[in-house]
């Protein structure tokens, strides 16, 4: 028996999200109409989304038990629009961010026929869920993508060939390892929800094990020692901007090494039995349970908060940097002027210092690396840094084992 006959006006498939909302989709039951199409209801809201075919009413009737060729093909190529929709939904509602315009632009992506529109409707997509920092990731690749190819590129035509083409087109531009590695990633999950959406086979998947793989960018060594944590923490050089910036450096290494995104969004009420409790930006929207971070304000943390916070107040931001008025791209803007300048000025005191190129991802690897030396759980690094999966944390210690290694083979030669 045919989807489309199981899901009838009488057997919607209904599904909760949103605090109780219902969502349901099915179908259209206008019948009589000659244009096929499917019906998502969603808060009392109905969209339709055709499936192309037009049917008299009779053959509609037939198409459930037919056996005619032209009708069986025609139910199939129904049946396919129908599960696009049905997996869309279900993922959104999954993922917890589903709405009708964030369904919209994923049928967008997965009705088209080339790469790029698959493209634009994620960037869509990550826009109505105001994750701009992704959204603005996303826009890079596909401009990558329409250097080397053009703005039409088949979906049909992303072979493994094409990808590795790719990666020597963006090699040859002057791209790094990890540079590439980041735009494979984005291209793999565009291709995943095509893959999810039966708009590709796994036989036309150009990724994973046998096929294209990954890799990894070379490391960089960007943890510090506690002795040179320390030089930073005591440098002066007589000026207000290089105290104000040198303090938010040690505000981040000092708060599990967070990220400026959620740095800037700190507000006061965050400061429970003094311990500040955040939600990483970068993961809050990806998995399933909330994930909260602790860190305990310790007196140096306090007296920067002192020396450069706003007033205290349940409601007020930590730190001035928002005023709470800016909407998504506004604070994105801002928040990405703020890390230039924090950047700036401690590259500026690393050079001073002799300890070379300082910056906020700096002091996120210095707080992983610093408490890998002082014997910490890797688990419990993990946790601290909010990280989904103990690999990630292994990355951003690959330096420090490296300094282990070579310290171990030099205790071989000592004889």
């Amino acid at each position: 028996m045919s989807k489309i006959k199981i899901y009838t006006q009488n057997e919607l498939l209904e599904r909760r999200c949103d605090g109780g909302r219902n969502v349901r989709f099915s179908p259209s039951e206008k019948v009589r109409e000659v244009l096929r199409k499917i019906r998502v209801t969603y808060n009392r809201v109905r969209h339709y989304y055709p499936t192309g075919k037009d049917l008299m009413p009779a053959e509609w009737d037939a198409l459930p038990t037919t056996k005619a060729r032209a009708l069986v093909e025609i139910r199939k190529d129904i049946e396919s629009s129908y599960q696009i929709v049905r997996t869309a939904v279900e993922d959104l509602l999954m993922r917890g961010i589903f709405s009708l315009e964030n369904l919209n632009n994923r049928l967008k992506r997965a009705g088209g026929d080339t790469l790029n529109i698959a493209f634009e409707g994620k960037i869509a997509e990550m826009k109505a869920q105001e994750r701009i920092g992704n959204m603005m990731a996303y826009r890079v690749v596909m401009k990558g993508i329409e250097r080397f190819a053009g703005p039409r590129v088949p979906l049909s035509g992303v072979s493994v060939d094409w990808i590795r083409r790719y990666e020597k087109f963006l090699l040859k531009e002057g791209k790094s390892r990890t540079t590439v590695g980041i735009h494979m990633r984005h291209i793999r999950a565009i291709l995943n929800d095509m893959k999810r959406c039966g708009k590709i086979l796994e036989a036309q998947y150009p990724f994973g094990r046998g096929r294209y793989e990954i890799q990894a960018g070379e490391g960089r060594k960007l943890a510090l020692t506690l002795e040179q944590i320390g030089q930073i923490a005591n440098y002066e050089d007589g000026t207000e901007a290089t105290a104000k910036y040198r303090d938010y450096w040690l505000f981040l290494y000092l708060c599990n090494g967070i990220n400026v995104a959620d740095f800037v969004k700190l507000r006061y009420r965050d400061i429970v039995n003094g311990e500040i409790c955040f939600v990483r930006q970068k993961t809050e929207r990806t998995t399933k349970t909330r994930k909260e971070i602790r860190v305990v304000v310790t007196e140096r943390m306090q007296a920067i908060i002192n020396r450069w916070g706003n007033p205290s107040r349940p409601d007020s931001f930590i730190f001035p940097i928002l005023d709470g008025q800016e909407d998504a791209m506004r604070r994105k803007c801002k928040t990405m002027y703020f890390t230039r300048a924090i950047n700036k000025r401690m590259k500026e005191v690393g050079e001073q210092l002799g300890i070379g190129n300082i910056s906020t991802y700096t002091a996120r690897h210095s707080f992983a690396t610093v408490l890998k030396r002082a014997g910490a759980n890797i688990a419990y690094i993990s946790e601290s840094l909010g990280h989904q999966d103990l690999k990630t944390t292994e990355n951003y210690l690959a330096s420090f084992e490296r300094e282990e290694r070579q310290k171990n083979a030099e205790l071989l030669t000592k004889f």
